[in-house]
């Protein structure tokens, strides 16, 4: 059982090494992507929003 996990551990720290990790300028510009899409959809969310609850309440 113990060599089992001692296997399984050294196998996974040698796929860990195989992967390409982000720069942290890549991780940077990737924050700031999803941090502005994230603010655009708040806006048109909003936007949407509160036209909805016009027509609702005009209806009302």
């Amino acid at each position: 059982m113990l060599v089992k996990i001692q296997n399984y551990l050294k196998e996974s720290f040698l796929e860990l090494k195989k992967v390409k990790w982000l720069t942290r300028e890549e991780t940077f510009n990737l924050t700031l992507e999803v941090i502005i899409f994230s603010l655009i959809f708040v806006v048109i969310y909003g936007v949407f929003d509160s036209v909805l609850v016009r027509i609702l309440f005009l209806l009302k």
